[in-house]
């Protein structure tokens, strides 16, 4: 449907009670899976943006949680907050409402609450395709917004008029397609078990109330995205749901298991992961296998020890033995810089934006060519690799082949692998020689042909 692009635009807010389809036509729009859809009410408690583009003209649009409507959620509270912001900042709201079950005394709610609002409204009567929805648009009309479009978000029907009328509706200026090339960003998964405190961590670096934050654990379903500005560099930062072991996921039911899917997209679309840790359990299973999926990916892994107002008065032995036991515990990790820090006071949380900001530069640094040679004679001239058989290996070059994550290829006369020993001390010299702290590194080796 819409196309995804990078870039600044008028903002559309989708909005209306439980189960009507919002995030399906959001889904649709975007042509992503961000939004997370299932038959449960309330599924969507965070607001979640996704840049999209209609016939040239780019705009960002937002999937509320629903606001109106009788709810069980402990958090139905926060939902309505968060949706009153995102529509206190739209350009124009889209109000979904479901054509089967017609026109119901919620919709009346929000409708009122719409009048008030600065943004243009446009009706979207969903599920239209139902023969049960046949002639029931008729009933949305006397809730005074024109026109009213039918659609079916799920099939794509009618969603070509419904952008058309939203297009229509942006402020005179801002339909113009034609802007500057957006800049760089660096994308930021925070990532880590439920209730750690990511949440937390997102709104104290956006200095902001972007993220749902409760001691509820699982709050998070969604992957909430924000922008983030700092010392001319644009963060795009992802709070992902909460990752638990596949067990638990699998018994909590449907709804977790797709936010742990969406949570593993998040990492491999990620730059650089900050895995959150909480100080006080210490290290779980779980963060590993967490840490592993940020590995096996390639993107760049910051640890992140939260809570740690919680443990500074314990004294220095503490915190040696503290480092020690959760390098232990996470050791193929030995490469990401580890942090201590308080998303509740603030404490080293600029810290940890610069450790981003070299994390990201080291994945995505490439060595010269001829930088690199000298670098294998040197390491070679005093550790040279095994040699199992009865030719002596040699390597006799080196090339780098790729970035994010740095990738080199070690051409031999002889071997096409090394001992893993021998592979991981030149990763480590590789790291130290040239500053890749913080990024996974690959290494692979060729003969050379004749």
């Amino acid at each position: 449907m819409a196309q995804k692009r990078s870039g600044t635009g008028p903002t559309v807010v989708l909005v209306g009670r439980p189960n009507v389809g919002k995030s399906t036509l959001f889904n649709r729009i975007t042509g992503s899976r961000r939004a997370i859809v299932t038959p449960v009410a309330g599924t969507t408690r965070d607001t979640i943006a996704q840049p999209a583009e209609w016939q040239g003209t780019p705009f960002s649009l937002v999937d509320t949680g629903g606001m109106f409507g009788a709810s069980g959620d402990p958090l139905h509270e926060l939902v309505i907050e968060h949706g009153r912001r995102a529509i206190a900042s739209a350009d124009v709201v889209v109000f979904v409402v479901d054509g089967r079950e017609g026109l119901v005394s919620a919709d009346e709610e929000i409708a009122a609450a719409l009048r008030g609002v600065k943004a243009s409204v446009v009706m979207a009567v969903n599920k239209t395709d139902d023969r049960r929805a046949r002639g029931r648009a008729l009933e949305f009309y006397r809730l005074g917004f024109e026109p009213v479009i039918e659609m079916a978000a799920e099939h794509g029907d009618g969603v070509g008029d419904l952008l058309d009328e939203i297009v229509h509706r942006f402020p005179t200026g801002r339909r113009d397609g034609h802007q500057s090339a957006p800049e760089p960003e660096t994308a930021i998964a925070i990532v880590g078990r439920p209730n750690v405190g990511k949440s937390s961590l997102l709104n104290r670096l956006l200095r902001a109330e972007r993220s749902i934050v409760s001691d509820l654990p699982g709050t998070t379903r969604d992957t909430v995205d924000a922008i983030l500005k700092w010392h001319k560099r644009t963060f795009r930062i992802l709070d992902t749901a909460g990752i638990r072991r596949p067990g638990r996921v699998a018994r909590s039911g449907q709804v977790e298991s797709i936010s742990v899917i969406v949570a593993r997209r998040a990492i491999e679309k990620a730059d650089v992961a900050v895995l959150v840790i909480d100080s006080v359990e210490g290290a779980t299973d779980q963060d590993a296998a967490i840490a592993g999926e940020a590995d096996k990916t390639g993107c760049g892994v910051i640890i992140a020890a939260n809570k740690w107002d919680l443990m500074k008065e314990r004294g220095a032995d503490f915190v040696k033995e503290f480092d020690g036991k959760l390098r232990r515990q996470l050791k193929f990790l030995d490469y990401a810089p580890l942090l201590h820090l308080s998303a509740l006071t603030g404490e080293r949380t600029p810290r940890l934006l610069e450790t981003i900001d070299k994390v990201a530069e080291a994945r995505n640094r490439r060595i010269p060519t001829s930088e690199l040679n000298r670098f294998v004679q040197a390491v070679t001239a005093v550790h040279p690799p095994a040699s199992p058989g009865r030719r002596e290996v040699r390597i006799l070059y080196a090339a780098q082949t790729a970035v994010a994550p740095p990738t080199f290829v070690f051409f031999t006369n002889v071997a096409t692998s090394f001992h893993f020993s021998y592979e991981r001390f030149l990763v480590n010299r590789l790291r130290e020689s040239f500053g890749l702290a913080g990024t996974p590194i690959r290494l692979h080796v060729r003969r050379r042909e004749k």
